[in-house]
């Protein structure tokens, strides 16, 4: 049977307060009677309930880290930062996937209000008007990571979307590629699918290279969605000879498209993607990427909670940096 705080008190031979005040650690208990209570805890495996306890500190130690799926390769990295982080600051995590739904979005954080979550690091989804009215509802601070509030008015860690989009396409126009495709995200994530099209349409129109509705595709980040996308541009009279892929995901199924239809990358086609995770790094040949900082972007989130829970910064946003990491999927054009 699980002990109690009133076992552990007669067998210390003392009140259940005194068991309680070692348990927070007050002052103002002798350092006989603390030993004494330490031990009995350890010999009956007392285990304190955390949320009694909050109901004094206030404090349950615990962040809830929603994600919207699990199945993706990008966010495994992110959440190792966040766990990371949170193990030096002696916190835990409970970690809630939604699957992209809105109805689980909002059950998650009803479950995180029931369990007296401290925080929340709310994980890439698009953040609209009724998400936020449900992030009030809790009460509960919350950080967004790889993703905005576009009022500014959450704090956030992301990257500069559209710029990184603006160097990956002009990477591709420096090789001299001047007929370029992109294979965006949702017409309606306004974090990562709007912002890199129109890093992408800034980045050919600086150039002088006129904006091509035709070379336009949209995907949802994943590899199915990237491989459609190749089909599509398969069948243009007119192809492309460079392909920016608004995921690594997604570039890796264009990629496998067109190698299984008899193409070959990068004579054929120049790819590259957005995202640096490991499954572009070993496809062949590997893809050309924009690498997001994805360990920083979770241990940043959780550090930026901790300092608002703690009063220590009244910072709304971390924008980090990124890096272009050159493989072997491109190939040069000449000169422009």
């Amino acid at each position: 049977m699980t002990a109690t705080i009133k076992d552990v008190a007669k067998r210390a031979n003392v009140g259940v307060g005194t068991v309680s005040r070692v348990i927070n650690n007050h002052p103002s208990v002798s350092d006989e009677i603390r030993k004494r209570v330490l031990q009995a805890i350890e010999e009956l495996d007392y285990k304190p309930n955390a949320i009694a306890r909050s109901l004094k500190i206030k404090s349950t130690k615990t962040i809830g880290v929603i994600i919207p799926d699990i199945s993706s390769a990008f966010y495994p990295e992110i959440v190792r930062g966040i766990e990371d982080a949170a193990k030096d600051l002696s916190y835990n995590i409970i970690l809630l996937n939604t699957d992209l739904k809105r109805e689980k979005e909002k059950e998650a954080l009803n479950m995180l209000k029931e369990k007296k979550a401290d925080g929340i690091l709310f994980i890439s989804n698009t953040v609209n008007k009724n998400l936020k009215r449900e992030f009030k509802k809790t009460g509960i601070p919350v950080v967004l990571v790889s993703t905005k509030d576009l009022e500014g008015e959450i704090p956030s860690v992301t990257i500069d979307n559209e710029r990184a989009a603006f160097d990956i396409t002009n990477y591709l126009i420096k090789m001299g590629h001047r007929k370029i495709a992109i294979i965006s995200g949702p017409k309606d994530d306004p974090n990562a699918g709007i912002t890199r099209l129109e890093g992408y349409k800034r980045a050919l129109l600086e150039s002088g290279i006129s904006v091509d509705e035709n070379l336009i595709f949209y995907g949802n980040y994943k590899f199915k969605s990237g491989y459609d996308a190749m089909q599509k541009i398969l069948m243009l009279k007119e192809r492309p000879t460079a392909i920016f892929a608004a995921s690594d995901t997604m570039a890796v199924g264009a990629a496998s498209c067109a190698m299984q239809k008899g193409f070959n990358i990068p004579e054929d086609f120049s790819i590259v993607g957005f995202d640096g995770v490991e499954l572009a790094e070993y496809f062949y040949p590997p893809i050309t990427t924009v690498k997001q900082p994805r360990y920083e972007m979770g241990s940043k989130g959780m550090q930026l909670l901790i300092d608002i829970l703690r009063g220590e910064t009244k910072q709304k946003s971390v924008v980090l940096d990124y890096e272009i990491i050159e493989r072997k999927s491109c190939r040069e054009m000449g000169g422009i």
